[in-house]
Parts: structure tokens; sequence; C-alpha cells
């Protein structure tokens, strides 16, 4: 589960936090080690997203987080020990976002339907650096409908599908030209239905009389980046359009009825593509951009190399 800055625009570091996968207790005092067990502390892990019981989108991760780092000579064994398996078997990888974060994809988004369990087997297994783990954590998820929604900022369009069907196109304003939307694939990271959004949060600013100071309660929220991109309403662009021509901070704005139609419509996981923007791709670790990297730069990041899911 990622937590990141409520605004638009800015940088931003990527961080996780959560208890949906976070262990309990430590180790008694008084019991001896087990000599099938190695003695040094734990490793945990912060985190495994999905959340098991979830219906996400196609373009969702598996995204594990670490308590403490993991050594590079240690991940091919962590990897091989967090097992991933589907109903449907396809192609996929870990992949390491710095030392405690590692996601696993499938190389072509998920097939809809598919049921998908995470074992990460790690009781014993050690992360390099003297800890071994001390728990198994299991997820199951299953992918629901291949929701995926295509922003031009050049078009002022948002044009919406599901299972490969035209839905609807919606008129929106990206960002300006002083703060551009990041381009490329962002998986939903979640919604909200309001949100507390600040320019001084993001490092816009701080100074009540600047142009660009903001400091406002917007609704219908779909998170996209770490670094604060949403899709949303915004009172200062109520009407987006090629007409209107109102840049944002950064954000992909949405009429207000737009905006709560497509807040329905979307979860976690579905891939929102944004392209005609002049500002790079999303990295790959602000949110779920994971797509953002091509297979063979995916497998750079992996210690172990593509596999295919077992079979449930």
């Amino acid at each position: 589960m990622l937590v990141g800055a409520s605004a638009c625009g800015g940088g931003g570091s990527d961080k996780a936090s959560g208890d949906d996968a976070k262990a309990s207790g430590k180790p008694s005092a008084s019991a001896s080690p087990s000599p099938t067990k190695p003695a040094g502390p734990p490793m945990l892990l912060e985190t495994i997203t999905p959340q098991t019981g979830t219906t996400v989108g196609v373009a969702m991760p598996i995204s594990v987080i670490f308590t403490n780092p993991v050594a590079a000579k240690a991940r091919a064994t962590v990897e091989k020990h967090m097992k991933v398996s589907a109903s449907q078997p396809v192609a996929g990888a870990w992949h390491w976002m710095g030392d405690k974060r590692a996601d696993w994809r499938p190389k072509t988004y998920w097939p809809s339907g598919t049921k998908v369990k995470i074992d990460a087997d790690i009781n014993g297994v050690s992360n390099g650096n003297g800890r071994y783990g001390v728990h198994d954590y299991t997820h199951t998820f299953t992918i629901g409908d291949d929701v995926r929604a295509d922003v031009s900022v050049t078009g002022h369009t948002m044009k919406v599908t599901r299972n490969g069907k035209a839905v609807r196109t919606l008129s929106i304003n990206a960002g300006s030209a002083q703060y551009p939307t990041w381009n490329g694939t962002m998986a939903v990271i979640d919604k909200q239905e309001k949100v507390h959004m600040t320019s001084c949060s993001v490092g816009i600013s701080c100074e009540k009389g600047s142009p660009n100071y903001y400091d406002l309660t917007l609704p219908w929220d779909v998170h996209l980046t770490q670094s604060g991109t949403y899709v949303h309403y915004s009172t200062g662009d109520p009407n987006p359009g090629s007409g209107s021509a109102r840049g944002s901070h950064g954000c992909v704005h949405l009429s207000m009825s737009d905006a709560k139609w497509f807040y329905g419509q979307v979860k976690q996981g579905d891939p929102v593509t944004i392209t005609g923007s002049p500002r790079a791709k999303a990295p790959a670790d602000n949110g779920y951009a994971d797509f953002n990297l091509g297979w063979d730069q995916w497998l750079a990041g992996s210690a172990s190399g593509e596999g295919t899911t077992a079979t449930l």
C-alpha cells in the first residue's frame, strides 16, 4: 500500500505504509533458537499489495515492501521464495525498486478474470544483511474487468474503455507548461471521494499571495502517482476541455459530473495512460507505474529473471 502527497504536481518520493502484511510480535527472549532456524533479527514485510480478497485492474503489480534493506546477493533467493500462481498462467518477473521494494508484474497486462496468489515463503530466508524471515505470508486477489483510460493532453480528451469496448470520451485539461503532467501508464493507486490538496505539500508554493498557491478540498479523486497526480474535479477549472485552455498543476481535470462518473468506473490497478505531455514518463516506482519500463528494462532489475506463474 502506497501513501503519498495529496496534491497535484511537484516531485516527491515513493513511500509505503499500511498493515495488510505487517508482522506482529517479536521473537521470545526465553526461547532457544531452533537448530533448523537461523538466529538473528527478523526479516519482516511491511506490506503486500494488493490486499487479500480484493479485485484489481489489469495493470496492477504485486508490490512487496520489506521493513529492512535486502542485499543484492540475497535477492535471487528471496524472489524464488515469493511464489506467484495464477488461474491463467502468465509470464512475468520481479523487479527491485531500491533495496526494500520488489514488484512482480506480468510481461503484458493480466487477463481479466484471473485469480492470483502470492506465497511469500520466507521463513528462515536471509535478507543478506543478517536478518532472517520468521513468517510466511499469503495474499489472494482477482483481476477484474479490463478498464482503461487513455488521456490525450493535446486533444483534451480521455477515452474510457471496458473489456475492449469504448464507453465514453470525456473532456479534460492536463498540466500547464510550467507544471506538465507525467506521460506514460500509471495504474490507479487508490481513490477517495474528497482529498485535501495544498500547493505547499508538493513544493509548488507555500505563500498565500502566490498565483500558484492553493489549499482546497476537492471531490472525486483518482490517485495516479505518489508525487501527487490525480484525476479529479477542480473548482478552478470547472469546465475543462480545449475551449477553456486552463492548465493544472499536473493533475487531469474533469467536470464535476464526469469526475463522479469516472470515479465510479475505476478501481485500483486500472491503467491510465497519458500522452502528449512535454514531461517524461512517470518513474516506475512513482506509485504503480511499472508498465512504464520496457520488458528488457524490467528484467534488468530482476535477480532471477523471467518465469511463468504456477497454475492455481
